[in-house]
């Protein structure tokens, strides 16, 4: 090995090592017999949530990912591995998820979520809550709810002639 494919080397590991120390969470999954169509879908359906995916040796990834809290995902580095990294857990679950569900030679080995280990099932569950802003919703709509339930038992009250309004008249 020359010094200068060394150094190129070292660079790529550093540099996929400050991607890794930015993230929140990283999906490990197989990616054996996907086309570049199917790869470049999924790597445009990743960067529109704010997700990287890095296609490495698994050497130079191992390399990578020592001294990370996601150290322990390096058994995971065997065969052709890709890793999606994100500061969102739910967006890389969800993409990786759903492609892998409509693709099957994309399959999930496992990931981390900060120290947290995750397997593909759990990567599934993770996948399946609803994003931050339709959970903000939920919670707007169950505050709202009583307000609403409120305003129109007063109204149906005033419809009726309430309290206060003069008798009908025979």
């Amino acid at each position: 090995m020359t010094s200068a494919n060394r150094a190129k080397k070292e660079q790529e590991v550093a540099a996929f090592r400050a991607q890794l120390e930015k993230a929140e969470a990283l999906i490990v999954t197989h990616n054996m017999g996907l086309t570049v169509k199917q790869v470049t879908d999924y790597r445009a359906k990743l960067r529109k949530e704010g997700v990287t995916l890095k296609v490495t040796k698994n050497t130079l990834a191992r390399l990578a990912l020592q001294g990370t809290k996601f150290d322990h995902l390096s058994k995971l580095l065997t065969g052709p591995t890709a890793i999606a990294a994100s500061s969102d857990p739910l967006a890389v679950a969800r993409v990786t998820y759903n492609f892998a569900k409509d693709n099957e030679k994309l399959v999930i080995l496992g990931g981390a979520s900060g120290k947290d280990v995750l397997d593909p099932a759990a990567i599934k569950t993770l996948a399946l809550l609803p994003s931050l802003d339709a959970l903000r919703g939920k919670l707007v709509g169950l505050l709202q709810a009583p307000g609403a339930q409120l305003a129109r038992l007063a109204q149906a009250y005033a419809d009726k002639g309430g309290a206060g309004a003069a008798p009908a008249a025979e």
